[in-house]
């Protein structure tokens, strides 16, 4: 068979043959579960294992689906604190008719539904959550320009470039009127504070965005997900992060997703660790948390107008337009409580 769905493997068999050393000479693939955005999948050629990200079938968002940037802030970041999978080679659009990112497999386990976090204890739910926090400290204390990412994005202005981003991308990807979010973009834009400051962030950390050791559910094998990454405020990573929590997202993730279990521990503990690992100052964190709102409200949108045209690939897609409303309620909630305290 010389297709799977999104893919043109004869196509991949010439394209690995000239650019990846080793190849066995064919391929087989299958698609991986989990994400809602950019379309994954686990390569093998009966010796070695890849996996290869390309945008989805009629992507909608202009920036989201840069396999460049993608690509290279995995290749970045491979030598310094934070764990990634090896970087193999950037595809150009000739091959596939897209681009497209190849990294090596890396062995380990993904935590994604709540039944799966469940089949852990509480120390290790405990532990896993903290180590994931530690993890994102890592990742906002490595020096882009050490690791040759200086120029990845313009710190300045990032969050306002967000609030301006994410409306724009509702007024593109919007499948009805929405009220809430109108309010929550312009309570975002009053209150917009300057960055706290600049760091690689990765723009999408969460639990099933992780790679763990099968092992020890506490120690991360590889970030992976990286194609909003960018430089900017490092306190928007912790905020969305934070949101996450929230069983108002339970259904983007086919109403499964293992971040907002109750078992795992208190945002305002996370938070705090996060504090006193990193030495930053949370004390504006309701933006954080609001604007992480906002982003996630827009991205479940833009998922939910690619399934009602058929764009979509995999199961769980019909639950997402349901949590678009609770999400961008939430949102204004937190909004209401900047400068409060």
């Amino acid at each position: 068979m010389s297709t799977v769905d999104g893919l043109d493997l004869k196509a991949l068999e010439a394209f690995f043959a000239a650019e990846v050393p080793g190849f066995g000479g064919q391929l087989s693939a299958e698609m991986l579960q989990g994400g809602r955005s950019n379309l994954t999948y686990e390569l093998t050629d009966g010796r070695s294992r890849w996996v290869l990200r390309r945008p989805p079938l009629g992507g909608l968002t202009p920036s989201a689906h840069d396999m460049g940037r993608e690509y290279r802030v995995v290749a970045a970041l491979r030598d310094s604190d934070v764990p990634v999978a090896r970087a193999v080679v950037l595809g150009g659009e000739d091959v596939l008719g897209v681009p497209f990112s190849v990294v090596e497999h890396v062995d380990g386990v993904v935590i994604r539904t709540t039944e799966q976090l469940n089949a852990l204890t509480d120390d290790d739910i405990r532990r896993c959550a903290e180590g994931l926090v530690d993890v994102l400290a890592r990742l906002h204390a490595v020096d882009p320009h050490a690791v040759g990412l200086g120029d990845f994005g313009r710190p300045e202005g990032y969050l306002g470039r967000q609030v301006r981003r994410w409306h724009d991308q509702w007024a593109r990807v919007r499948t009805r009127p929405l009220p809430d979010i109108e309010a929550l973009h312009a309570r975002l834009a009053e209150t917009c504070p300057a960055e706290s400051g600049a760091s690689i962030v990765h723009g999408d950390y969460r639990i099933d965005n992780i790679i763990l050791a099968p092992d020890d559910p506490a120690t991360a094998r590889a970030v992976v997900d990286w194609e909003m990454a960018t430089l900017g405020d490092p306190l928007a990573d912790l905020g969305l992060h934070l949101v996450y929590s929230d069983p108002a997202f339970a259904p983007v993730l086919a109403g499964a997703a293992a971040s907002t279990s109750e078992r795992l521990p208190a945002v305002d503990d996370l938070a705090q660790r996060y504090a006193e690992i990193s030495g930053r100052d949370l004390g504006r964190l309701d933006f954080y948390v609001a604007l992480g709102y906002f982003k996630i409200a827009v991205i479940a949108e833009g998922i939910h107008a690619r399934y009602q045209q058929g764009l979509t690939r995999g199961s769980g897609f019909e639950s997402v337009g349901g949590a678009v409303a609770p999400l961008a309620a939430a949102g204004l909630r937190a909004a209401a409580r900047i400068g409060r305290g």
